[in-house]
């Protein structure tokens, strides 16, 4: 019934930038918040950030100075990552909370040395 995609992912080299997005579809209108995620292997899922329909974000203090999350749009939002570490390597998925959670499939970053 609702649909999540995420694009955008690609391997850079350290200090580079990368652009997010993600976006809702299906029977869907409006989201109440939509928020990221990442997961390298060998580590547990982590926070990085999210968005509610007031505009209100919150954003890891992993990637805090380097990540923006901005909203296009009702289902569409999007995350700019820049002097981009190591360490931010991962899967990255969004997920959308409209009465209940949704979960997109992941865009891989992969960040080298």
């Amino acid at each position: 019934q609702v649909q999540v995609a995420e694009s955008g992912g690609g391997s850079v080299q350290a200090g580079g930038s990368l652009k997010l997005s993600c976006t809702a579809s299906g029977y869907i209108f409006a989201t109440t918040r939509m928020s990221w995620y990442r997961q390298a292997p060998g580590k547990e899922r982590e926070f990085v950030a999210d968005i509610i329909s007031s505009g209100q974000s919150t954003i890891a203090d992993s990637v805090k100075g380097r990540f923006t999350i901005s909203r296009e749009n009702a289902l569409k939002i999007s995350l700019q990552m820049d002097s981009l570490k190591p360490e931010d390597t991962g899967l990255y998925v969004c997920s959308v909370l409209r009465g209940r959670v949704y979960w997109g499939q992941g865009t891989q970053v992969t960040v080298s040395s």
